[in-house]
């Protein structure tokens, strides 16, 4: 589906953040709000990959860590001005009992999901106040809304996302920032891959039996959601796959 991007006063093009853009739902999301009519800046360490998709879209790849303040400050530095801020990179490591929980796993995940995504945010806020109409999107999970065996480690940090989201709409209340948080469901991409260390057939037993979500339907949400009138605010959207109702309650055809 075809959104349209809110015009500016000056003509210009609304300029949008996405990080995490080198691949899945980020790259996807680059993809739809380039479609819709932004200005699309790409943000992800692996820049041959970023810069691939930006040439794609008619963007700007630049390369960003999220967890290091001062690829953060760059990135912020480098935009001309911000509408919309895309808080999309993170990811799962292991899927380990708390009893056997690897420490550098959950460094990573916490520095990725939750201190990248706050300083990304804070670095962002100024610029998009400034535009008179901003909105940050934050790409939470199921699994911040409940917990299962072997996700403490990803689910405490998506659920550090949750109160992260909902904080802000607090602190940023009678300003002119709009705050979406996006908590998809089973999406395949390379998250399950990552997940396990690369390990294909692990991860592609993940999704045995299922027809899950695609990085495109994420990004169509977040599409949707920007582009609707600047007084109405998506709080949070929870998508999943017909045959998924909980994080680990999944419908299966036989395989």
């Amino acid at each position: 589906m075809t959104y349209t991007a809110p015009a500016l006063p000056d003509g210009s093009r609304p300029v949008a953040a996405v990080t995490g853009a080198s691949s899945g739902i980020g790259a996807a999301a680059a993809r739809a709000l380039a479609a819709a009519g932004f200005d699309v800046v790409l943000g992800a360490r692996r820049l041959d990959r970023l810069q691939a998709i930006a040439a794609e879209v008619g963007g700007r790849a630049i390369a960003l860590d999220v967890t290091d303040r001062a690829s953060v400050e760059a990135f912020a530095a480098a935009l001309p001005r911000l509408n919309v801020l895309v808080n999309n990179a993170g990811g799962a490591l292991g899927l380990d009992p708390l009893a056997d929980s690897v420490d550098e796993r959950w460094r990573t995940m916490w520095e990725a999901n939750v201190f990248g995504l706050m300083l990304m945010t804070r670095a962002a806020l100024p610029l998009l106040e400034a535009s008179g109409a901003g909105h940050i999107v934050n790409i939470g999970s199921i699994a911040g809304l409940e917990a299962y065996p072997g996700g403490a480690g990803y689910t405490s940090v998506k659920h550090g996302v949750v109160a992260i989201t909902e904080t802000l709409r607090l602190e940023l209340l009678g300003k002119p920032i709009r705050v979406t948080e996006i908590d998809p469901g089973m999406v395949e991409t390379e998250f399950s891959l990552v997940r396990f260390d690369g390990d294909e057939a692990r991860a592609a037993n993940v999704y045995a039996g299922v027809d899950p979500l695609v990085a495109g339907d994420i990004a169509d949400c977040i599409a949707w959601a920007v582009t609707r009138p600047p007084h109405v605010n998506i709080d949070t959207m929870r998508v999943t796959p017909i045959q998924q109702a909980r994080a680990t309650v999944v419908h299966r055809r036989p395989v």
